[in-house]
């Protein structure tokens, strides 16, 4: 999904809370990180089923949000009713939203509110980055903005960053809300309010807001986070932290390795519901010999070595148990990775990351984050300095680093 097809079903509703009279089109927990989460809950709650019903209740009891929130957000076991209300709104802030954007259909029967699908395929573009939810918010909040006669407000802010004119921005937005909504008091639109000017800032490279007050800085993705645990950093600067049992919950001991643990098997999941639609589940490596399906989810870079790109779907790829455990890891030693099977698996990620984002145009991969890859796991910026979706430079540097071809064991069996 591109940037054009959200805007083209943004396009399609009229979000002006002037009429709708709805302010909690977003809210205090609704930050790209938990959207992007809560989103993957629902996701994963619905198995593709875009008629099955559920309420808010229904995902944040479901198995997988308590398998994952609980510990990756420091929140409560959902069953501890002291915890109810906090999770009405960690759970429920998000899904308003996704209701009110319309991707999620909101009905209300008796005294509770159920929900469908509407679009189920923007859903799961927010559910598998952070990075995606973060996109569709900037291009939610600025659709909302625009059909509520606010945008005009928001741009000249942008345009002089004082603190003047971030007073009058905010005041601007607290009386709107105020007049048109239920909300009465100042407090409760400053905190909306943060949620809103932060994520525009953020891809504006603007000044936003901390605390209640103008930022001295532009604001940074860190600022936007509800979680701010980067685990990315934290892994790095340890030797081998994750085992090859990695998606045994039981063995994540730190909070760190349980962010990372979710992540990667997001990534997996992903990339596996993406081979099986469209490469009906068979390896991403060509082999004439092989004929059974992929089951197999294998890290070209593996995890332990490179967690800064673990959980980069570029760097995942769906191959056979004979390519994994006697070519990828020969003998079954998954601590071993043949160099000779990395090259092959490099060149057939790249096959089908080309088809990805030049035929099927579906954004899923993306062409900088698999410049990035071989630039961490082959220790090199060269990649860097590939033009933007240039494959064929790209295939010629892989080579580069992995010559002499010949001497290659497994060359003869890539497709001419």
């Amino acid at each position: 999904m591109q940037t054009t097809d959200i805007e083209n079903f943004l396009n399609k509703s009229d979000y002006d809370v002037r009429k709708t009279g709805n302010a909690r089109w977003i809210d205090q927990k609704c930050t790209h990180d938990v959207l992007c989460i809560i989103a993957d809950c629902i996701d994963e709650f619905i198995q593709d089923d875009t008629t099955k019903i559920f309420t808010v209740k229904d995902i944040w009891n479901s198995e997988y949000a308590k398998d994952n929130v609980i510990d990756i957000f420091s929140k409560p076991d959902v069953n501890n009713k002291k915890a109810q209300n906090e999770y009405d709104k960690f759970f429920g802030q998000p899904i308003k939203l996704l209701a009110y954007s319309k991707i999620l259909t909101e009905t209300k029967k008796d005294n509770r509110y159920i929900y469908t699908i509407n679009h189920l395929e923007l859903l799961q573009y927010i559910a598998m980055r952070e990075q995606n939810a973060l996109n569709f918010l900037y291009l939610y909040i600025t659709k909302v903005l625009k059909d509520s006669g606010l945008h005009a407000e928001f741009d000249a802010f942008f345009n002089t960053q004082t603190t003047n004119s971030f007073y009058q921005i905010k005041k601007y937005f607290s009386d709107f809300t105020i007049k048109y909504t239920k909300i009465n008091g100042g407090t409760e639109c400053g905190r909306i309010f943060t949620k809103i000017l932060n994520p525009l800032a953020f891809k504006l490279k603007k000044k936003g807001t901390i605390k209640g007050y103008l930022s001295k800085n532009t604001i940074l993705l860190s600022d936007l986070q509800y979680n701010r645990l980067n685990w990315r950093d934290e892994l790095s600067g340890k030797d081998k932290a994750l085992t090859r049992n990695e998606y045994k919950p039981e063995l994540a001991e730190t909070k760190t390795e349980k962010m990372a643990l979710y992540a990667i098997n997001k990534a997996k999941k992903a990339v596996r519901k993406y081979n099986d639609k469209f490469n009906i589940g068979l390896s991403e490596i060509k082999f004439i010999t092989e004929k059974v399906k992929a089951t197999q989810i294998h890290h070209i870079f593996p995890q332990n070595e490179f967690p800064t790109i673990a959980d980069f779907i570029e760097n995942l790829i769906a191959i056979t148990p004979n390519q994994h455990f006697s070519m990828a890891h020969p003998s079954n030693q998954t601590r071993y990775i043949d160099k000779d099977f990395q090259y092959i698996c490099l060149i057939s990620k790249t096959n089908t990351i080309r088809e990805s984002i030049l035929v099927k145009k579906d954004d899923f991969y993306h062409f900088n984050d698999y410049q990035y890859l071989p630039n961490t796991g082959l220790n090199t910026d060269e990649f860097s300095l590939i033009s933007n979706l240039d494959f064929g430079a790209l295939l010629s540097k892989i080579d580069e680093f992995y010559s002499p071809l010949e001497e290659n064991k497994y060359i003869s069996l890539l497709p001419k």
